[in-house]
């Protein structure tokens, strides 16, 4: 069976195509250049873009495998969360592309797509087993008694841990998406110069707090009366004075320490086998390293997807829908995309 994967629920428009868990072409068309003036993603440029971007970036996947629309057995799209407007583009479109197919149409929670990546590289990781996805728009916890049992145990209360990355690099001035220059920049500071504390949940509750931190972090910054730094500071590190990259470094180890802690609260009184990290945030080197030791240490393994498919792509979302195929699920042509969509599957 091939079955086509659509992604469209933020900034990237994503088709895939994948036949017996086998990725036959995968293509993503980013729209960082668009939104990097801004700092973040402007939704209703967004949406245009996916409009401009999906014919074609169905075609190419199609092209790169060497399949014809008429080899498709079924379609696979992101149902949400994510942004209305964006959901909406991949939706119709998959909606159209199925119908005049005549073959199955299944909707796909992006979470749930993020927590099967793992399974590309990894495709006996052990249940039970501990899923955190963690990205720009998302942090949760859920415990998986297997790819189809599972319950959300923690999220984060405020800021994604992705997002608080983001916002930080945008206060430095360096620019968007912010994550992945602040763990490039990070090797270049001291992660203990500047010491930021864990939050403290009032109710008790396993759960995820970044709006703190960022509020502690910007104090800081502030109260230093540093400037933001030169716009040319991606590319040579030696222009960024010593006391931000500390900064950097340190801010990076406070939202590792906190998802270390998360996942070792969540082990107690929990049969756990394997801990699975997926989404954006799941590229970061730091967290790579410190979870895969630090759980080591407590005979755990710790499963990350292959880099490329730790953004929104749509392999994930292809192989999540094969998933509910082999179930026997189909979704009917009133599927509508729902921006807030729980974890129900």
């Amino acid at each position: 069976m091939i079955i086509l994967g659509l992604e469209s629920s933020c900034d990237d428009t994503a088709a895939a195509l994948l036949t017996e868990r086998k990725i036959l072409s995968s293509i993503v068309a980013s729209q960082e250049k668009t939104h990097h003036p801004y700092g973040g993603v402007v939704p209703e440029l967004a949406s245009r873009e996916h409009t401009d971007n999906i014919c074609f970036v169905v075609e190419r996947t199609l092209c790169d495998a060497g399949i014809d629309f008429s080899e498709i057995d079924a379609i696979a799209v992101t149902q949400g969360p994510g942004l209305m407007g964006a959901l909406l583009v991949g939706l119709c479109y998959a909606k159209g592309l199925a119908f005049s197919l005549d073959v199955p149409l299944v909707g796909v929670n992006h979470l749930q797509g993020h927590m099967a990546s793992i399974f590309f590289d990894h495709p006996r990781a052990e249940y039970p087993a501990l899923s955190l996805v963690v990205s720009g728009g998302h942090t949760s916890l859920f415990y998986m008694q297997s790819d189809s049992e599972f319950e959300e145990i923690a999220r984060t209360l405020d800021d994604a841990a992705g997002e608080a990355l983001d916002k930080m690099a945008k206060l430095l001035g360096l620019g968007y998406p912010g994550g992945p220059i602040l763990d490039r920049l990070s090797g270049g500071g001291n992660p203990e110069a500047i010491r930021f504390s864990l939050p403290k949940i009032s109710s008790g509750e396993l759960a995820f707090s970044f709006s703190g931190l960022k509020s502690a972090a910007a104090r800081v910054f502030a109260e230093a009366n540093w400037k933001p730094v030169p716009s040319d500071s991606r590319s040579d590190v030696s222009i960024i004075p010593e006391e931000i990259l500390d900064f950097i470094a340190s801010y990076q180890k406070a939202v590792v320490d906190q998802i270390l802690d998360r996942l070792q609260k969540a082990l107690d009184g929990r049969d756990v086998a394997s801990i699975h990290i997926s989404g954006g945030v799941s590229c970061n080197s730091e967290l790579r390293y410190r979870s895969q030791n630090f759980f080591k240490n407590l005979g755990v393994p710790v499963y990350f997807p292959n880099p490329s498919l730790t953004t929104d792509n749509a392999a994930m979302i292809a192989l999540a829908g094969a998933r509910r195929i082999e179930k026997g699920q189909e979704d009917s042509w009133d599927l509508k995309a729902n921006p807030n969509l729980p974890f129900y599957r």
